[in-house]
C-alpha cells in the first residue's frame, strides 16, 4: 500500500506518520509538505519524519501530479490551520484550503487513487446553541477557516470522483502533545499557561461549548478511513471525528488543569461577551462505522501528555503567546525576515 500524507509537518502530521507506520509496517508512507513548521521541533529526539518513506517538498497549490502515481490513499492535512491564520491571511486560507484540496482530490481521482481522506473539521458548526449537532444539521461557520472546511466538503460532494472514496474527517477540536506542538489550542494553552505563568486566564466567559480530540486519537481515525469501503458509510462520507465524552465547557477545560497543576489560580471574564463559536457534537455515527477506532486519550491522559512534554522541552516561556508556538507568528516571523511573501510564497531570499 501507498500512501501520500500532505502537511505531514504540521501539528497533526508527525503523529500520523507514526501511527500509520505502526499499524501498517509494510506500507510506503510519503509526505507532502511546504515546509513553514518543519524546523518548530518541541522536544523530539529525532525527526518525526525518519519513520516516512521519503519527504516531498512543495506547495500544496502546486503539488505536482506524479506525486499521486501508484497511490492508493491520500491524506490530506495540508491547510492554512486555524482561525488568527484565517482572519488574517483570507486570501490564501481559500486558496490553500479550499481550492488546493479540491485540486488534489481531481487529481488523486485521475491518478486512481482509491480513498481520499480530507481533514476538515467540527468548527462548520460554529454558533450552534442546543443539542449536539449530527452530520446532517445546519452548518454555520463563523470563520475563514471554517468556511474553507465547508466549501471544499460541498465540492467533494459534488465532483466527479469516478471510483474514489472520499472521507471527510469532521475532527474535534485537537489538543495533546506533539512533536511540532502548537500552544494557540484551548487546552495546550491552558496547561502553557499553568506551567510558565501558574495562572489560567479565560478570555471568555467560559460557558462556550467545544469538543475536543487528542492528536493520537486523530491519527486513530486517519487510519481506519485510509482504506474504508464504500459499503461502510457509503462512497462520500462526512462524520464527526471524536467522543460524545470529550464535549467540554471552556471553564471545565481550565478547571481540569488548574486540579493538575496544583497551585494554578484561575480567572474567568464572567463579563466578557459570548463566543459565537459554541458547539457541542454528535459522535454516534463514528462509533458506529469505526467501533474499533474509537479515542482511547482521555483528557486527563491528554494534560499529562502535554505537561510531560513541556517539562522535557524546560518550557517557561511566561509570553509564549507571542512565541513561535503560535503558528499565527511563527508565519509573521517569516514574512518579517523576508523568507515568505504576504501569499505565505516562500522568496528563497538569503
Amino acid at each position: 500500500m501507498k500512501i501520500l500524507v500532505t502537511g505531514n509537518q504540521g501539528y497533526v502530521g508527525p503523529g500520523v506518520g507514526r501511527y500509520l507506520r505502526e499499524a501498517r509496517p509494510e506500507a510506503e508512507i510519503w509526505g507532502y509538505d511546504t515546509g513553514y513548521f518543519a524546523h518548530a521541533l518541541s522536544g523530539a529526539l529525532d525527526s518525526p519524519e525518519h519513520v516516512l518513506t521519503g519527504q516531498y517538498f512543495g506547495d500544496v497549490r502546486n503539488i505536482p501530479d506524479r506525486c499521486f502515481e501508484g497511490v492508493d490513499a491520500v491524506v490530506h492535512l495540508a491547510a492554512i490551520s486555524n482561525d488568527p491564520m484565517g482572519n488574517q491571511y483570507e486570501a490564501v486560507t481559500h486558496e490553500v484550503n479550499q481550492e488546493a484540496s479540491i485540486a488534489c482530490a481531481r487529481k488523486a481521482a485521475a491518478a486512481g487513487v482509491k480513498n481520499f481522506i480530507f481533514a476538515s473539521s467540527c468548527s462548520v458548526y460554529g454558533f450552534a446553541p442546543g443539542g449536539a449537532r449530527s452530520e446532517s444539521d445546519e452548518l454555520a461557520p463563523q470563520t475563514a477557516y471554517a468556511r474553507s472546511k465547508v466549501g471544499t466538503e460541498k465540492a467533494l460532494v459534488e465532483m466527479d470522483r469516478g471510483g474514489m472514496i472520499v472521507t471527510c474527517l469532521r475532527f474535534a477540536t485537537a489538543c495533546g502533545m506533539s512533536d511540532r506542538l502548537r500552544l494557540d489550542l484551548v487546552l495546550n494553552d491552558f496547561v502553557a499557561c499553568a506551567i510558565a505563568k501558574g495562572e489560567i486566564t479565560v478570555l471568555s466567559d467560559g460557558s462556550p461549548w467545544r469538543p475536543l480530540i487528542d492528536v493520537m486519537d486523530m491519527a486513530r481515525a486517519i487510519d481506519w478511513a485510509v482504506d474504508r469501503s464504500a459499503d461502510n458509510g457509503g462512497a462520500y462520507l462526512c462524520v464527526n471525528i471524536g467522543s460524545d465524552e470529550w464535549n467540554y465547557q471552556v471553564k471545565d477545560l481550565a478547571e481540569a488543569v488548574q486540579n493538575k497543576v496544583m497551585g494554578t489560580k484561575l480567572s474567568i471574564n464572567t463579563d466578557a461577551q459570548p463566543d459565537k463559536r459554541s458547539y457541542k457534537v454528535d459522535f454516534s455515527l463514528f462509533r458506529e462505522l469505526a467501533p474499533k477506532h474509537q479515542p482511547q486519550v482521555t483528557l486527563l491522559a491528554s494534560i499529562d501528555r502535554l505537561l510531560v512534554g513541556l517539562e522535557r522541552m524546560a518550557f517557561d516561556d511566561p509570553d509564549f503567546r507571542n512565541s513561535p508556538f503560535m503558528r499565527l507568528k511563527m508565519l509573521e516571523g517569516h514574512i518579517q525576515a523576508g523568507r515568505l511573501s504576504r501569499n505565505l510564497d516562500w522568496t528563497y531570499a538569503k
